[in-house]
């Protein structure tokens, strides 16, 4: 029985190590443009993933009056403060967030259809 010891197989959790190194809702090095659809054809673009130190009201403030959209700062309790506009913003908000200079433009990810 000694060389038929049956191996019991244990809970192997094969993202581990991948929740170690991300601690919370995605990586913080990335900001994160994405597209949602309402309904119809409305949409709404949210930005997530900027750094803390920047107004966000600032921000929204004069991406409201470059693209003539309206939007809002929303705090979820797991992505802390998001930037939602009305529309499909992206390529919009990342080149605006390039040349402000508050972004680089290897640190945005675009999400969406």
């Amino acid at each position: 029985m000694s060389d038929l010891d049956a191996q019991v197989p244990t809970a192997f959790d094969p993202f581990a190590d991948a929740n170690a190194e991300d601690s919370g809702a995605g990586t913080k090095e990335y900001v994160h443009i994405r597209v949602q659809q309402r309904n119809g054809r409305k949409s709404l673009t949210t930005v997530q993933g900027l750094k803390k130190e920047f107004s966000y009201n600032k921000i929204l403030k004069d991406l409201k009056k470059e693209f003539c959209c309206n939007g809002t700062v929303v705090q979820d309790p797991e992505l802390g403060q998001v930037i939602q506009l009305q529309g499909d913003q992206r390529k919009n908000v990342s080149t605006f967030l390039v040349q402000a200079g508050i972004v680089k433009k290897d640190h945005i990810k675009i999400h969406g259809f």
